[in-house]
């Protein structure tokens, strides 16, 4: 049995901010990419395509984790919760709105 956890963080920019905190994000990628149990850490941008017309926020971090404790280690590390504070929750960050979701592959 997998015991994996895949996570989908998605964030929508403030109007105008889009490219500030894309960067931010990006910057976020080698710490955790270093984190024991990271198995993939990775932001993405969505783009138009004809055949993938669903809605979502525009950018998104793709995370694959080798287990749930590797996952909740890595939520509480003190450059993710001040990511979050400061861009999330302060009324002076760079999202305007986000979404955080993880999944198993376990069927059961």
């Amino acid at each position: 049995m997998s015991q994996k956890v895949y996570c989908i963080a998605s964030f929508e920019a403030k109007e105008g901010k889009e490219k500030e905190l894309l960067e931010v994000l990006q910057a976020l990628e080698p710490k955790t990419l270093r984190e024991d149990g990271c198995i993939q850490y990775i932001v993405t941008k969505q783009f138009s395509h004809p055949n993938a017309t669903g809605k979502s926020f525009p950018i998104v971090f793709n995370e694959i984790w080798e287990s749930k404790e590797a996952f909740e280690f890595h939520c509480n590390k003190s450059y993710i919760t001040k990511f979050f504070q400061k861009h999330c929750v302060h009324k002076d960050g760079l999202v305007k709105d986000f979404n955080v979701c993880v999944y198993t592959d376990e069927i059961n």
